[in-house]
C-alpha cells in the first residue's frame, strides 16, 4: 500500500549528497509512494537554498510533514532543518520517522537521533543495501492493520 512520504536531507549544509537524495526519492517513487520532497532532491537548488522567501518555505514544508504517513530522513550531512522536520513529525504531528546514516560520513550519528528510541536507524554503506532495509522499514506502515493511523486514504 502506497504511502505519502515526506523526505528531508541537508540543504544549507551541503549539497554533495544532492544525487544519493534523487536516487532514494527515486526508488521511493518507483514503488508507488507519493514522496514529498521540495528542494532536498532537485539538482538546481545549491547551499544558499530555495528561491522562496523563507516563510513560504517554512509554511509549505510543515504541511507537507503534516500531510505524510512516515518521514524519511538521511541524517548524514548534519542539518538544523532536518533535526527541526525531525522533530516536528515526532512530537507535533506523532507520525514515524526512519533515519537513514552512513557511519564514514561522521564520528556518530547525533545523540538526539541515535538516542530516541522512537526513531528507527538505519546505518548503512551502500545505496542498495540502505533501500532494501527502508523498504522492510515502510512495509510496517503500508501494512493494513498495524495500528498505525494512516494518513494517506488506503
Amino acid at each position: 500500500m502506497a504511502l505519502t512520504i515526506y523526505f528531508a536531507g541537508a540543504i544549507s549544509g551541503g549539497r554533495n549528497d544532492v544525487a544519493h537524495y534523487r536516487e532514494i526519492v527515486a526508488a521511493l517513487e518507483s514503488d508507488g509512494h507519493r514522496v514529498l520532497a521540495g528542494a532536498v532532491a532537485a539538482e538546481n537548488v545549491g547551499a544558499d537554498g530555495e528561491r522562496l522567501e523563507s516563510q513560504a518555505i517554512f509554511e509549505r514544508d510543515m504541511h507537507w510533514i503534516a500531510d505524510a504517513d512516515v518521514l524519511v530522513a538521511e541524517v548524514s550531512m548534519p542539518s538544523t532543518g532536518v533535526g527541526y522536520e525531525i522533530a516536528t513529525a515526532r512530537y507535533r504531528h506523532r507520525i514515524p520517522v526512519i533515519c537513514l546514516y552512513r557511519p564514514a560520513y561522521t564520528q556518530r550519528c547525533t545523540a538526539m537521533v541515535g538516542g530516541d528510541r522512537e526513531i528507527e536507524l538505519i546505518e548503512y554503506d551502500s545505496a542498495a543495501e540502505m533501500l532494501g532495509r527502508l523498504r522492510a522499514a515502510l512495509a510496517k506502515y503500508s501494512a493494513e492493520g498495524q495500528g498505525y493511523p494512516r494518513r494517506t486514504p488506503a
